[in-house]
């Protein structure tokens, strides 16, 4: 309990000051308009009060840290399970409902309306899927590995030997290649806003995948390279509800990410830089300091794939870059022998809460306010409908969006802490270890937190 007051005392410190009135500003993601809202009061102010509720709530936990609190906090949980003939049939029908819903989204994708708010192939996708379905996976659970369509389609695959040796030093990097891509898709090609392009994609994903897990082994293909099945694995970590060689075990939210280390497999920790910062880049093209220099260069005659493209790859080198020096000076600071390369591994897992808190408060009220707009497409999805009803949110939703974020930020320190106190020896050396990263942590904080106060802007692609 006094553990709890002392995390909950600097987030409700911050929540006061950020608790200005709202006004509502329109909202970019997938390219489809939505309502959202935005603090009147000093962006700078804002950004200053997170950077120091995250800086105050480290502080805080580490002055009342003990790593037996933490083992036994971490491991409170309940534990059950389902018999494994029904775990089998329900896979099945779930997959074959799944499948149905992709299959439909091509064909109304190629067949219906062509403005993206008018058809349910671009709602189910963005704002269903890429939206909803994925805040599942870390509100909840994981629920991907029951649903995934393309592990049905690429069943007759099963054991069936490999035509291509798969490198092992490639390790997950062409999933993090393949995130950055299904990013710059929705945001630099226009993909999102049309519904033709993006029954397309989904075309091709599909052979994709066929070709790919049919050139490696199926196997291989979903744990190495398919992006989307590392997309919701990672974010699964974090969910209270874990699916473990015992059966269904209920945990304290990002409790499972404290269990075991990162495999040493080459692009694990990048992947999750890559998670955090594909949310980051999405929200961030949608600024008016962003788009006050693009739009120009682009209506010059500048391509967007190129432009966006180029800052999606630098923001991932620099995130990625920052979090490497960081985990090199966390080895200085506690004064190990450990390479810098295994602390990556290890404190990868703590980044995960902030990329979920940040993916909540940048979704959520993209999806409440079209929610009602999904639901209407859906019910007719070749005709499209002549109203598109959206939900004009609150003036307090502002406030809920930083709160996910603070949140987020809170739970990622624990994670690191727990974590070091795994890993590192004594009581001082786990909390040295942790300064380079609570820089890092403070430092995304502050950029997530003006992200989501900035006023939002049409994305110029042309």
């Amino acid at each position: 309990m006094r553990r709890s007051a002392a995390v909950a005392r600097p987030l409700a410190v911050g929540i006061a000051v950020l608790a200005g009135a709202t006004s509502t500003a329109a909202a970019h993601a997938g390219s489809i308009e939505a309502a959202t809202t935005t603090p009147p009061i000093p962006t700078w102010f804002v950004v200053l009060t997170a950077g120091v509720v995250v800086g105050s709530s480290f502080l805080f936990t580490s002055l009342m840290a003990d790593h037996e609190t933490l083992e036994l906090v971490n491991g409170l949980g309940l534990r059950g399970g389902l018999p494994g003939t029904l775990t089998d049939a329900l896979t099945v029908l779930l997959r074959l409902g799944s499948l149905a819903v992709l299959a439909g989204v091509v064909a109304v994708g190629l067949l219906g309306p062509t403005d993206p708010q008018a058809s349910a192939a671009a709602m189910v996708v963005w704002v269903g899927w890429w939206g909803g379905f994925t805040m599942t996976t870390y509100l909840g659970g994981n629920s991907w590995p029951l649903l995934d369509p393309f592990r049905l389609l690429t069943a007759p695959l099963r054991g069936r030997e490999a035509r291509v040796d798969y490198p092992r030093e490639l390790g997950v990097w062409p999933a993090v290649v393949g995130l950055l891509g299904i990013v710059w898709l929705e945001v630099a090609t226009g993909v999102s806003a049309n519904p033709r392009l993006l029954a397309v994609v989904v075309i091709g994903y599909t052979l994709a995948t066929l070709v790919g897990a049919a050139a490696i082994g199926r196997t291989r293909w979903f744990e190495a390279v398919d992006p989307i099945t590392w997309i919701f694995r990672t974010y699964g970590r974090l969910a209270p509800v874990q699916r473990t060689g015992r059966g269904v075990e209920l945990r304290l939210p990002g409790a499972a990410l404290t269990d075991s280390e990162v495999p040493a497999t080459p692009g694990v920790p990048a992947f999750v830089v890559a998670l955090l910062w594909a949310t980051t880049f999405d929200g961030l093209v949608s600024t008016p300091p962003f788009q006050g220099v693009a739009a120009p260069l682009i209506r010059a005659g500048f391509p967007a794939p190129i432009l966006y493209g180029g800052v999606l790859v630098a923001g991932f080198g620099l995130f990625y870059g920052v979090y490497r020096v960081a985990c090199r000076r966390s080895r200085e600071s506690a004064e190990t022998f450990v390479t810098g390369t295994a602390i990556e591994r290890w404190f990868a897992p703590s980044l995960v809460p902030i990329a979920a808190g940040y993916h909540l408060a940048h979704f959520l009220g993209y999806v409440v306010s079209l929610a009602p707009a999904l639901l209407e497409t859906v019910q007719s999805p070749l005709s499209g409908t002549a109203t598109i009803p959206i939900l004009l949110l609150p003036e307090w939703f502002g406030l809920v969006q930083l709160a996910f974020v603070l949140l987020g930020h809170l739970l990622a320190i624990w994670v690191a802490h727990s974590i070091a106190f795994d890993v590192f020896p004594g009581a001082r050396q786990p909390i040295r270890s942790q300064y380079p990263m609570i820089v890092v942590m403070i430092g995304y904080t502050m950029v997530s937190a003006w992200v989501i106060v900035s006023p939002s802007t049409a994305v110029v692609l042309a």
